[in-house]
């Protein structure tokens, strides 16, 4: 068989052939590194919500244990922030004062 057209085609035949094989374990190589990438992702995000759940159990308990402590704290607290909130207030009591004076001695 020296023609060349069948040897062509037989050519044809057999590179398609090996193309095609190369293009199925490509194909499946890929979707089984996908498969190892989704089962990764989704055992990051159980770790990630299992750690999330416990910190807030512990944030829950440890809140729960120090109620009357916090109370304590929260009126002392209460009286240091009322104190602030005066500073506060007489600071801008004194900017205001200070930006009338502004505005009356450059005429605006």
């Amino acid at each position: 068989m020296n023609n060349p057209l069948v040897q062509a085609f037989f050519f044809g035949r057999a590179a398609a052939e090996v193309l095609t094989e190369r293009f199925e374990g490509a194909f499946t190589d890929a979707l089984s590194e996908l498969g190892k990438l989704d089962a990764e992702l989704r055992e990051q995000m159980r770790q990630f919500t299992d750690e999330v759940v416990e910190r807030a159990n512990r944030s829950n308990e440890t809140a729960g244990e120090g109620r009357t402590e916090g109370f304590e704290r929260s009126v002392s607290s209460n009286l240091d922030i009322q104190a602030t909130i005066d500073d506060l207030r007489a600071e801008v009591a004194l900017l205001r004062n200070e930006l009338q004076k502004y505005r009356a001695s450059s005429g605006g």
